[in-house]
């Protein structure tokens, strides 16, 4: 099978179940975004690969990047179709996950030094610098979907938190990576 099914060469594009819409519909948007976040994600993780983020965020990353996956499939799915979403075994954003997120946020405020001073300035480390562009790509991705969910009332709003609470996970390990690059190298053993 190719991937060029040509079925959106009308500018149509499917849902869950098959139900086609326009490539502009505000669920393609959202995805969209969301598509983009994962890539940046990606990329975040392999520009850490060798460093001291390797695996503190890499791993998280990575998990993450599977769990929009079923973020993305919660938001291809027509207004119609959410309850038989709701029943199938894709999978739904639920509370939990948006907490095990705000632990991560929590740990990272409590146990490991973060240095920042204000507003930050993204560039001092390849890291850090594509952890930050995921960030604004996460940012963008939350502000589609509550535009969404202002049209359509069944979407889950626990997809809007995680996109929130994910943003600032990404801005706080963007510190972090900037805080241990930063950190005095220690003396060599004589």
């Amino acid at each position: 099978m190719s991937i060029a099914t040509k079925t959106g060469d009308q500018g149509t594009t499917g849902l869950l179940y098959g139900k086609r819409v326009s490539k502009t519909d505000p669920r393609i948007a959202c995805n969209g975004a969301v598509d983009e976040l994962n890539a940046a994600m990606g990329l975040a993780r392999a520009s850490l690969k060798g460093t001291v983020g390797e695996p503190f965020i890499t791993e998280p990353l990575k998990a993450i990047q599977k769990e929009l996956i079923v973020l993305m499939g919660e938001i291809a799915v027509a207004t119609e179709d959410r309850e038989r979403h709701r029943n199938s075994s894709y999978g739904i954003v639920t509370p939990e996950k948006v907490e095990a997120l705000s632990a991560r946020i929590d740990d990272l405020e409590k146990n490991h030094q973060i240095e920042f001073h204000r507003w930050a300035t993204p560039g001092d480390s390849m890291g850090s610098a594509t952890l930050e562009v995921a960030r604004t790509i996460c940012r963008r991705a939350e502000r589609l979907v509550v535009g969404l969910r202002e049209s359509d009332e069944t979407l889950s709003s626990e997809i809007a938190r995680y996109l929130n609470r994910l943003s600032d996970l990404l801005w706080l390990w963007a510190r972090w990576v900037e805080t241990v690059d930063n950190r005095p190298a220690p003396p060599a053993a004589v």
